[in-house]
């Protein structure tokens, strides 16, 4: 696991009521208690797929969601967390991420005053791996 986290972003894959496999790119964190993390809002559809089905998959990728070439699959199931535990992976993201992630909270506040509909990170999803 803690190779997966030493990636700057992972392709984390949840699966729509159908099947379907959706994945996006994101920025993950070892929590230290085996699990890995990642914060994003609270509406977002990564959440509101993995209420009908925790399965989740990991892969090493690109800011873009282009997945490594050869890069193993993680198999493992996602929950959406709040309060002490969000704020423990946001902490961690914080420490990882640093001006990246000062830039992103500033640019989402921006956001917000001109009427943006992007929600801010406020829930996290942890992963425990198979």
């Amino acid at each position: 696991m803690t190779s997966l986290a030493e990636h700057k972003y992972l392709s984390f894959t949840t699966f729509r009521k159908n099947g379907e496999a959706k994945a996006l790119p994101v920025w993950i964190v070892d929590s230290g208690d085996g699990t890995l993390g990642f914060t994003t809002g609270k509406n977002s559809w990564k959440v509101k797929r993995l209420a009908n089905d925790s399965r989740c998959e990991l892969q090493p990728c690109n800011a873009r969601g282009v997945v490594t070439e050869g890069a193993a699959v993680a198999t493992g199931t996602a929950r959406m967390v709040e309060g002490a535990e969000y704020a423990k992976i946001d902490e961690l993201v914080a420490q990882k991420y640093g001006f990246q992630r000062k830039l992103i909270k500033a640019m989402s506040k921006v956001g917000a005053l001109f009427g943006s509909e992007r929600e801010a990170a406020n829930c996290a999803i942890v992963v425990t791996l198979d």
